[in-house]
């Protein structure tokens, strides 16, 4: 199994190579089309638009809350395209996190000029 270092690594430097072929400006599904893609090419598991379910009162209930890509069962990447990330988008993440146990987030702003000023890490 590969680490969780090794695969955040893995991530970004796709994410980087995606936005370096597309740059900004584009829609965040264009973007999360060709991450997906990159990634599913580079062997790892990756999961589109995963529903992430509720647990209320010991039920769990389909809220509509989707994953944009669950990569190997325990990265949560959330794919922006914004003029600036802000407490909500974090937030986001963080509950997704929350909801589904899973250790790792990252939260991908696409619409930069230089990509690595677009990522943060996100820890549960």
């Amino acid at each position: 199994m590969i680490l969780l270092d090794e695969l955040t690594d893995k991530v970004i430097g796709s994410a980087i190579r995606v936005h370096k072929e597309l740059g900004p400006g584009l829609l965040e599904s264009a973007y999360q089309e060709c991450l997906f893609y990159v990634l599913k090419k580079e062997g790892l598991l990756v999961e589109k638009e995963k529903p992430i379910p509720i647990k209320f009162e010991d039920v769990q209930l389909d809220c509509g809350y989707k994953i944009d890509l669950l990569v190997e069962n325990r990265l949560v990447l959330e794919l922006k395209s914004v003029e600036s990330l802000n407490k909500v988008h974090f937030a986001q993440v963080l509950s997704y996190l929350k909801l589904g146990n899973f250790p790792l987030g990252l939260l991908l702003n696409f619409n930069v000029s230089l990509m690595k000023n677009g990522i943060k890490r996100i820890i549960n």
